[in-house]
């Protein structure tokens, strides 16, 4: 059975985005500070979110994370406390959406064909 669920994405006038991705690169940073591992635990390249982490940094009014070179004990990533309240805005968020707006989707569901689109 086809179902919704909701997904929150945050849209800039600039085009940039917050959204789900970002977010979860966030908590993953925060749990092993570390850009690599998170982005390894997400199945992308270390290129790849470290990009996403300069887009993030760049978009708010202060880094979100902050890395340190290696060394004896090798680099790391920190999520700033501005990164930790836009994460819990976020999520925040992301709840308010899913239960007030849980009978608009009840309702939207119902009207879903349950066949799957095909060309």
């Amino acid at each position: 059975m086809t179902s919704l669920a909701p997904l929150l994405r945050l849209l800039r006038t600039d085009g940039r985005r917050i959204g789900p991705g970002k977010m979860r690169l966030l908590e993953l940073i925060l749990q092993t500070g570390s850009i690599t591992k998170a982005g390894q635990a997400m199945g992308m390249s270390y290129k790849r979110a470290w990009g996403l982490v300069e887009e993030m940094n760049a978009m708010f009014i202060e880094p979100v994370v902050v890395t340190s070179r290696g060394g004896a004990n090798g680099g790391g990533a920190e999520v700033t406390a501005l990164g930790r309240r836009a994460l819990a805005h976020f999520r925040s968020l992301e709840t308010i959406f899913a239960t007030k707006g849980a009978a608009d989707i009840a309702a939207l569901q119902a009207m879903i064909n349950d066949i799957s689109y095909q060309k």
